[in-house]
């Protein structure tokens, strides 16, 4: 595609030599293309091709192929630092810390529980913190959150790793959420939210209210200042800035999967907003693009971080160039010039004096940040010793079902759409009934388990599907065995299937079961960790020690 300027078809270059596949035909070329011989292939060298230009000089989205749903970042100095939803997931509000927005590391969690606390030491699927926004003020970290059944969090800390503040309820209500603040230059405090119609009965509105000086409560009644029912469906997700005497809303509407990035733009606070579209798909691979943040680097450069929502992989993050133009702005690309762009795939980093490379997470830390619950943990669900991690087994009632409302699933995101999870399980001190199992989860899930039997030691396949209906698991015994060890595997590849394998030695794997259709979460993407449980009425003190759990990608 010339992109309506022929001129073009005399810079670029396309060279093609012994295609194959689906497309490959030749002569559906354009005729600026040129078709090798064997002899000029091979005289196509990397050092011909790309001359002293590094690749490392470019990135490729998904920056990030991992469930941090609704991301929003800050900079502080050159430090950026973004925080994402983490629904029912424990410890909740993930800390990412980057020097070129392109490499994140989690460096820690804002929010140690739930609260209310007894509320959530039962599983809520869906519930919880929705999305939130972080803002740096008076050298303090601010995150405020939503709790679509409660209302609006506020958490506060001076350093990114903490010690973070207890939540402060800022604002009380039912259906209230993606909070963001503003911090205006006369003073006043100000908070754009959106609606869930699950809890509040409606949607599509945004509304801004004042807070008093402190940002902790709110002092004004709300007034709606859009209503996207007409022209922006669903529009929820408000980002709050202020830029050249405009109040700016980049919010993005017509759903998660199908939507696309509006921002609203006014000279009061209250509006009336201008509306214009800055983002669609277009005739991209990229469905949304939803929900993100615009960072301005120390360089100057503007660049807008959203996600894309990826079914059973969740919602990974794309990082997408972004231009102001009569100040309105402009993300992506805008290939046809009508003030509208749409995503790259690769584009030029941004400018950055290092690579993030260090990790800002406590090193007296024992416990792997990517590790989460589904509620509220007990503190002896789970220890350390020289290593190896203990998992307690927790006692469930013998009338369960599945394993879906279980609060001691001990799972990760999915970190790519292509890996390899191992695990290597020691089911010790265990008296009958005892088990522990590497688990995909979703509202579908299947396991490996090890369990303790009266002739020894099981392993078996179970599945379960429609697990948020409570149907019933069902389990392919697979062999018996004397001892009480056994490493179990998980290849997770692109097309969302889970294909599961056990081991004796660590060398020859032994393919289990169909392969398993990996389904996500309630908002989540699909997970991969461990548990350990014992009958309800077991007096045992059995665990699982985990001697090794690794993740190849």
């Amino acid at each position: 595609n010339n992109w309506k300027n022929p001129s073009n078809e005399t810079t670029a270059r396309y060279a093609e030599f012994n295609s194959s596949g689906p497309g490959a035909n030749s002569l559906e070329r354009a005729k600026w293309t040129t078709q090798l011989t064997e002899k000029a292939a091979r005289q196509l060298t990397i050092k011909k091709v790309l001359g002293n230009w590094e690749p490392i000089t470019t990135y490729q989205n998904p920056i990030l192929h991992a469930d941090y749903s609704d991301p929003d970042v800050v900079r502080v100095g050159n430090d950026y630092y973004m925080t994402a939803s983490s629904f029912n997931h424990v410890p909740g509000l993930p800390l990412l810390h980057s020097t070129d927005l392109v490499h994140w590391n989690l460096v820690g969690y804002a929010l140690k529980k739930l609260v209310p606390e007894n509320h959530f030491f039962k599983v809520q699927h869906g519930a919880g913190v929705w999305a939130p926004s972080i803002r740096y003020h008076n050298n303090e970290f601010y995150i405020y959150y939503p709790d679509p059944d409660y209302g609006i969090y506020l958490v506060k800390a001076k350093q990114i790793i903490g010690p973070w503040t207890d939540p402060i309820l800022v604002d009380t209500g039912k259906g209230l959420i993606d909070p963001c603040p503003l911090w205006d230059e006369n003073g006043k405090v100000y908070l754009v939210h959106a609606y869930a119609k699950s809890r509040a009965g409606i949607n599509s509105i945004l509304v801004v209210k004042e807070m008093n000086f402190s940002g902790t409560k709110i002092i004004r009644e709300s007034k709606i200042v859009y209503d996207g029912h007409e022209l922006d469906p669903t529009i929820e997700g408000p980002k709050f800035y202020k830029r050249n005497g405009w109040y700016y809303i980049f919010a993005p509407a017509g759903g998660v999967k199908t939507g696309w990035q509006t921002v609203l733009r006014a000279k009061n606070v209250y509006g009336p907003y201008e509306r214009r579209v800055v983002m669609d798909q277009g005739g991209t691979s990229v469905n949304g693009p939803h929900q993100g943040a615009w960072v301005s680097t120390s360089a100057g450069e503007d660049w807008f971080i959203h996600f894309q929502d990826k079914d059973s992989f969740g919602r990974i993050l794309h990082l997408q160039p972004m231009e102001w133009i009569n100040d309105w702005p402009i993300i992506g690309i805008d290939f046809n010039e009508t003030g509208k762009g749409q995503p790259v795939l690769y584009y030029n980093m941004p400018k950055a004096k290092l690579f993030n490379s260090v990790s800002l997470n406590d090193t007296n830390s024992s416990m792997d940040l990517n590790w989460q619950w589904q509620a509220n943990p007990s503190p002896n669900w789970v220890s350390w010793d020289q290593q190896k991690i203990h998992l307690a087994a927790i006692a469930l009632p013998d009338t369960l079902k599945n394993l879906y409302s279980v609060p001691s699933l001990w799972m990760q995101k999915f970190p790519a759409d292509s890996f390899v999870a191992t695990t290597e399980i020691e089911l010790a001190s265990a008296t009958i009934g005892d088990k522990s199992g590497l688990i995909v989860f979703g509202t579908d899930y299947a396991e490996l388990l090890i369990e303790k039997a009266k002739e020894g030691y099981t392993i078996q396949m179970g599945v379960c599907k429609n697990a948020d209906k409570s149907t019933s698991a069902l389990f392919q015994p697979i062999k018996t065995q004397s001892t009480n060890k056994v490493i179990f595997r998980c290849k997770v590849i692109p097309e969302g299937k889970a294909i599961f394998s056990y081991s004796e030695d660590g060398k020859i794997f032994q393919n289990i079961g169909e392969t398993f259709y990996i389904k996500p979460g309630r908002w989540v993407g699909a997970k991969i960790g461990l548990y350990c449980s014992k009958p309800f009425k077991s007096s045992s003190n059995g665990m699982a020690i985990i001697h090794s759990f690794t993740i190849q990608k």
